[in-house]
């Protein structure tokens, strides 16, 4: 008969009671992916408390701009190439790019913190809004397809550092996944966070 009663703790546990706007924060870093060389990467973060014990609350929103890399350039223009039966040319597809906006929401959970240090890891869901472009592709389906919304699964680890009572500097290693992109980045910055 004990066993309602322990769910029901358990359950009651989770509570929006501690969900506010708790800090807002600026990062930048760097990111790598397997279709792009690697950029810098720039966001912003919002602190939303604790919606659980131990368990923060946190949105963000990043971006940054690649350059699809040699290799992947080189095959699509194999790949037209291919196309063309009658043609014994060479193609030059040029610098195709691809911008990417990506905003997410993370659970964090709070490992135990060693005096100032707070170590996490986080699992949030995120949507990439992404714009292509290059002048061999520009007002084609190819441009097209680059221009999409894609949803994504993110994971991360970092550390919160509170180097004053309000001011907390973050330092975080965090990949995502999409069905088009994979992304693994390293961001750096300040979280100002409020009473």
């Amino acid at each position: 008969m004990s066993t309602p009663l322990q769910a029901q703790g358990f359950l009651e546990q989770f509570s929006y009671e501690g969900v506010r706007f708790a800090g807002i924060g600026l990062e930048a870093g760097g990111v790598i992916s397997n279709s792009l060389t690697p950029e810098p990467i720039g966001g912003v973060r919002i602190d939303l408390g604790l919606f659980a014990p131990r368990v923060r609350v946190m949105l963000g929103a990043s971006y940054f701009k690649g350059e699809f890399d040699a290799d992947r350039i080189a095959e699509f223009e194999t790949r037209l190439e291919e196309l063309l039966v009658d043609c014994a040319c060479t193609l030059n597809v040029g610098s195709v790019t691809m911008a990417n906006v990506e905003v997410f929401a993370d659970l964090q959970y709070l490992l135990r913190a060693v005096g100032r240090v707070q170590p996490y890891v986080a699992l949030g869901f995120g949507a990439h809004i992404r714009d292509g472009d290059g002048a061999a592709i520009d007002g084609t389906f190819v441009e097209d397809a680059l221009d999409t919304v894609a949803a994504g699964v993110g994971a991360a680890v970092g550390i919160d550092i509170a180097i004053l009572s309000r001011l907390a500097f973050l330092v975080e290693v965090r990949g995502g996944l999409t069905s088009e992109l994979r992304t693994a980045s390293a961001r750096g910055g300040f979280m100002l966070r409020f009473p």
